[in-house]
């Protein structure tokens, strides 16, 4: 098993809810998940929120590609 496929899905996560959020996705904000938080905090509140944790994400992958990458040395 390669020991990047935790870091490729975290990528893939992350990117997923920054288009969901930046396109205004309606099959994600009508999700059983993200519908909590747009009916706690309102649909923009709820794409913000997405939005950063997909930015989130992608830089957590990021670190973690990079220290698998120095542990390999």
């Amino acid at each position: 098993m390669s020991p990047y496929i935790v870091q490729l899905l975290f990528f893939l996560a992350g990117l997923v809810s920054i288009l969901a959020a930046s396109l205004d996705w309606d099959w994600f904000f009508n999700s059983q998940n993200a519908r909590f938080f747009v009916h706690r905090f309102g649909r923009k509140r709820a794409r913000l929120f997405y939005g950063i944790l997909g930015f989130m994400l992608i830089i957590m992958s990021l670190l973690l590609i990079m220290s698998t990458i120095k542990m390999d040395k």
